[in-house]
């Protein structure tokens, strides 16, 4: 199994790298707070002053203010304990809580000012009613020391969060800058001294690919070579093909393979809200691979920041995109052959891209990565295998056979399954059973526990041994590996037909073959039961895309002539990519040709209703018809089988 890549040094960096030396130690940027200190002394002169203010304001209203009136009547009511004077200013407490008569809150303690023309005997009036004079304050006051503390201690609070922020804008963020996403290049990760790398023995099936990609090993490997003949290596590699098919692996075991450093990123982590981020982190990287060449960077998807400029597909909001996408040619047009770096990107849409990104002197070798043939699909399974323990009798050249199409993504996925499914199993190793089922499940889906009524579970099987039925009876015709009448997935019942061999260009007979297979479902229910029901949905989707292929970019209509009218991806938005006539000429063959192969599925399943009978008998005792048992039952020869 391939070693996956060290993680990011810092969450800010938009790239990956391994194999990249140590980087030589730098001396810590010297910290100062944003602002400098007298801004900090400033502030904290500001923040001191708003302090004092408000422990003044607060300092002062622990106790309410009364009349004088109000004094002498709790004084004659016997309700005042004790008092304590300085001047004409009386603080008191009172026996009971009272209300303020002003309209204040209750209280019990008080403070009062005694006017200078009163004569009130206050001092008899005190003896009288056991009114203690104290010598100490009723309410303490705060010392000099507390109220200097409490001050202080909003001050001394934004000194510290100023150095804790100081410090980490310094060292990790670039300055305020670094709040926009402009910061100081982090080194790149080294890997662990001696951490095997992926080489071109972990990548199998695509040995064409791997043969256009050794030149980049070589020069690598063997720079001087090429300079002395004057050679050039390409720019760039672009890598195009499917999903899973290995680009990302090829390119880092083109790395390892050369044992230089492999910076890898997205190209969507380039991209930020604020415009010219993406180009300051893409000069950024290659700056890096440039300290530490010869080197390799890999930019993955590398469609979404490459779409080919000024098409008019939106009214602003690309300027980042766009920007990001020059800073890219920029860097890549200035490397030269000393420098030792090479540009690898990825992606599954090269018809997008911009004619700059695919120019000589940029990505001006272009490698297509297909999906493996037969004898690549056992060897990928072969290495994702290497780790899962298999039975004796498992033959993973007929597992190869039956997954045509599948990418390398797709094994790796059917290796992991069939090793759960040995787990849930509670077995010691994965058997060819395990495999199959594992099989099943990614291609038809997971079982479904459904319950049917009997009349809908006869008429699936019917549908189903229609489909069988005339895949066996056409000539040419995939042979069915299986049928089911078990839902999986969104299928009520699923008919499994794979071919013998690798198929690379087809016939107008396969086509139509496809297309009765297709529309054998619907066929069998009308012949049956003289209805038709919404279970051939999927059925139709596929008629309908092979149809309108055979008329609109195949050539395979005498009427619409051999021409490409609906080119590519245009078929998803065909309103806008032929004339009107001739889209109602494609409709009209489309439906020319679906008819005749509906009526060509009915008369066949007419004939042979006796093969169809017996087959949904079958499927409705067994649920599921392996090959061997589905063409003995059906009294089918099997066509085409392989020597």
């Amino acid at each position: 199994m391939s070693n996956p890549v060290p993680p990011r040094q810092k969450p800010e960096q938009p790239w990956r790298s391994e194999g990249a030396p140590e980087p030589a130690p730098t001396p810590p940027p010297k910290r100062r707070p944003p602002g400098g200190w007298g801004g900090l002394v400033l502030a904290a002169l500001v923040v001191y002053l708003l302090a004092n203010l408000v422990l003044s304001f607060f300092g002062d209203g622990d106790e309410p203010t009364i009349s004088y009136t109000e004094f002498s009547k709790q004084v004659d009511s016997g309700n005042v304990s004790k008092i304590y004077s300085k001047g004409d200013s009386i603080q008191g407490q009172l026996k009971k809580e009272q209300k303020d008569p002003d309209g204040g809150d209750s209280y019990t303690k008080f403070t009062t000012q005694r006017p200078e023309f009163a004569d009130d005997k206050l001092w008899s009036d005190l003896t009288e009613h056991d009114v203690t004079v104290t010598a100490e304050p009723v309410v303490q006051e705060r010392s000099f020391l507390s109220n200097l503390l409490i001050s202080l201690a909003p001050m001394l609070l934004l000194v510290v969060l100023w150095i804790l922020i100081a410090r980490r804008m310094a060292s990790g963020m670039g300055g305020a800058g670094g709040m926009l996403g402009r910061k100081q290049p982090p080194k790149p990760v080294e890997l662990e001294p001696g951490k095997k790398r992926t080489t071109f023995a972990d990548v199998a099936g695509i040995d064409e690919v791997e043969g256009e990609l050794n030149d980049v090993v070589d020069f690598l490997k063997n720079p001087d070579d090429y300079r002395a003949m004057g050679a050039r290596m390409p720019g760039g590699v672009l890598l195009a093909g499917p999903p899973g098919t290995g680009k990302t692996l090829l390119a880092r075991a083109v790395a390892g393979e050369a044992g230089v450093p492999f910076f890898s990123a997205s190209a969507s982590e380039f991209i930020e809200m604020i415009v010219g981020v993406g180009a300051s982190r893409v000069r950024e990287l290659f700056a890096e691979a440039r300290k530490v060449a010869p080197a390799i960077v890999f930019i993955d998807e590398i469609d979404t920041i490459g779409r080919a400029r000024g098409g008019g597909s939106g009214m602003g909001g690309h300027d980042e995109r766009e920007q990001t996408l020059n800073q890219i040619l920029t860097e890549m047009d200035g490397f030269s052959g000393s420098e030792g770096v090479v540009v690898i990107a990825a992606t599954n849409r090269a018809d997008i891209l911009d004619p700059a990104l695919t120019r000589p002197g940029r990505f001006d070798r272009v490698v297509s990565v297909s999906p493996p043939d037969r004898s690549g699909r056992e060897a990928i399974l072969k290495i994702h295998t290497r780790a899962i323990p298999l039975a004796d009798g498992v033959d993973l050249a007929q597992v190869a056979r039956t997954t045509p199409g599948m990418t390398g993504a797709d094994l790796a996925n059917l290796a992991n399954e069939a090793a759960l499914l040995a787990v849930k199993r509670k077995q010691r190793q994965v058997t060819q059973s395990d495999l199959s089922e594992a099989l099943e499940k990614v291609q038809l889906g997971a079982e479904r526990p459904l319950v049917m009524p009997d009349d809908e579970r006869r008429r699936t099987a019917y549908h189903e041994s229609g489909h069988a039925l005339l895949g066996m009876l056409q000539p040419g015709a995939d042979p069915v590996r299986k049928i089911t009448i078990v839902p999986r997935g969104r299928a009520l019942g699923v008919t499994l037909s794979t071919p013998d061999a690798d198929k690379y260009a087809y016939t107008e007979e396969y086509l139509r073959g496809r297309i009765i297979g297709a529309l054998g479902g619907m066929a069998a229910e009308h012949v049956v039961y003289g209805v038709v029901t919404t279970g051939a949905e999927n059925d139709l989707e596929q008629v309908s895309n092979i149809a309108r292929g055979m008329v609109a970019r195949w050539g395979m209509s005498e009427r619409v002539g051999r021409l490409s009218a609906l080119p590519n991806d245009a078929q998803q938005a065909y309103g806008l990519a032929a004339a009107p006539g001739t889209l109602d000429t494609i409709d009209g063959e489309m439906r020319r040709i679906v008819d005749e192969c509906y009526e060509s599925a009915c008369r066949q399943l007419r004939d042979h209703r006796e093969r169809l009978d017996a087959l949904a008998a079958a499927l409705l005792r067994n649920e599921t018809l392996e090959e061997a048992e589905a063409y003995r039952v059906a009294g089918a020869p099997r066509l085409g089988k392989e020597a």
